[in-house]
C-alpha cells in the first residue's frame, strides 16, 4: 500500500513522520495536504461509501487543498497510526483494545441492548473517556466518528438454540483474549482468525461458526458456507475513526473543523445505511438459503455473573461505571 508522504513547502506543519503528509506548491486543482484513510472492509460496503463521500467533501469545502485517498489495505494497524506512517484509520474497538484496553467496551457481552444505545453512548461521556484514553497513546479519535457495525450474532453448521449448543463449538470469534473468554465460559472452542481468512476457514471445516453481525455474513458471503444463523445479539461492534496524533496536530484549524464535521455527518449516514441493512438481511439471507434460529438469550446471560468481574478488570471500573451509567445495572 502506498502511504502517504511527506515533502517541504514554504510552510512546514512540523510532523516528525516522514511519509505521512503530502505538502505540494501551488499548482492549479494540486491538493497541498495529501493524506490516506486505510480501512479493510469490501468496496460493496456502507462503510468504504460513506468515508468516499466523506473525504470528497472535505476536498470540496476546502477548496481542493485537502485530498484524503481511501485505501483499502494492510498498512492501517494502531502501530503504524501513532507512529505517523499513515494518517487515518477506521478501526473496531477489539482492534484497539490490546494497546488501549477501555475500546474493549464497546464488545462488551450483552452491555447494550440495541445500536441506538450504543451511540448515544460512544457520542456522550463513554466515548470522551476512550478518546481522552486513546489520546494518551497518540491517537486522535474524531468526536462522532464511530460507524456502524452492528449487534453480533452467531451462524454456524449446526444448531445453536441455546448456550450449551456452543460446548465444543469450533468456533472463529475476533476481539481479544478477554472476549473470547466470554465463548470459553460457555464451551466453545476458539480460533482466531483474519476476518479475510474466514470464509476459508468456515469452507475447509478449520472452524464450524462464527461470531458477526449480519452485513458481515453479507459482504464476505459466509451464507455459502454456514447453514444457520441463530439472534443472539450478544456483543455490538463499530469501526472508530481515529488519527494519527502526530499529523492531526500538524493540520490546519479550519481543516480539522471540516473533517470534524463531515465525520459527523457521513457517519450518521453510514449508520443509517448499516442499521437498515442489518434489518434488511434477514430476509435476503433466508432467501440465500440460511436458516434462523430465535437463541434462548436468557441461557447466554446466565454465565455473565462470572464473567463480568473479569470483563470489569479488563476495561476497567471507570469505563464500567461509565457503561453502567448509560445501559444500567449489569450482572
Amino acid at each position: 500500500m502506498a502511504y502517504s508522504t511527506v515533502t517541504r513547502r514554504q510552510v512546514n506543519f512540523g510532523l516528525a513522520a516522514a511519509g505521512s503528509l503530502t505538502i505540494l506548491s501551488r499548482r492549479a486543482r494540486a491538493a497541498e495536504i495529501n493524506l490516506v484513510h486505510s480501512h479493510n472492509l469490501p468496496l460493496e460496503s456502507p462503510l468504504h461509501k460513506r468515508a468516499s463521500e466523506l473525504w470528497a467533501q472535505v476536498r470540496a469545502q476546502t477548496n481542493g487543498r485537502v485530498d484524503v485517498k481511501v485505501d483499502r489495505g494492510s498498512d492501517g494497524g494502531l502501530d503504524n497510526l501513532m507512529k505517523g506512517g499513515i494518517a487515518f484509520v477506521t478501526l473496531a474497538g477489539n482492534g484497539i483494545a490490546a494497546t488501549v484496553p477501555v475500546a474493549d467496551v464497546q464488545a462488551t457481552p450483552y452491555g447494550f441492548r440495541n445500536p441506538a444505545q450504543v451511540y448515544h453512548a460512544l457520542d456522550g461521556d463513554l466515548g470522551d473517556y476512550l478518546r481522552s484514553e486513546l489520546m494518551a497513546k497518540g491517537v486522535y479519535a474524531i468526536p462522532g466518528g464511530c460507524f456502524e457495525n452492528g449487534m453480533h450474532q452467531i451462524t454456524s453448521n449446526r444448531p445453536v438454540r441455546t448456550a450449551a449448543d456452543l460446548r465444543g463449538l469450533k468456533m472463529r470469534v475476533p476481539g481479544t483474549p478477554a472476549y473470547q473468554d466470554f465463548f470459553k465460559s460457555l464451551g466453545a472452542e476458539i480460533t482466531t482468525v483474519n476476518l479475510t481468512r474466514t470464509y476459508d476457514a468456515l469452507k475447509q471445516g478449520v472452524v464450524e461458526a462464527q461470531d458477526d453481525p449480519w452485513d458481515v455474513v453479507e459482504l464476505f458471503k459466509f451464507y455459502e458456507v454456514q447453514k444457520y444463523a441463530s439472534i443472539t445479539d450478544h456483543s455490538w461492534s463499530g469501526y472508530n475513526m481515529l488519527a494519527s496524533l502526530k499529523i492531526w496536530q500538524g493540520l490546519p484549524a479550519d481543516v480539522q473543523r471540516v473533517i470534524e464535521d463531515n465525520t459527523k455527518q457521513f457517519v450518521a449516514l453510514q449508520r443509517a445505511d448499516n442499521d437498515a441493512l442489518n434489518i434488511d438481511l434477514r430476509r435476503d439471507l433466508q432467501g440465500k438459503g440460511m436458516t434462523f434460529i430465535d437463541a434462548d438469550q436468557a441461557s447466554f446471560r446466565a454465565s455473565l455473573g462470572a464473567f463480568y468481574p473479569r470483563w470489569k478488570s479488563h476495561i476497567g471500573a471507570r469505563a464500567w461505571d461509565l457503561l453502567e451509567g448509560q445501559v444500567g445495572k449489569l450482572g
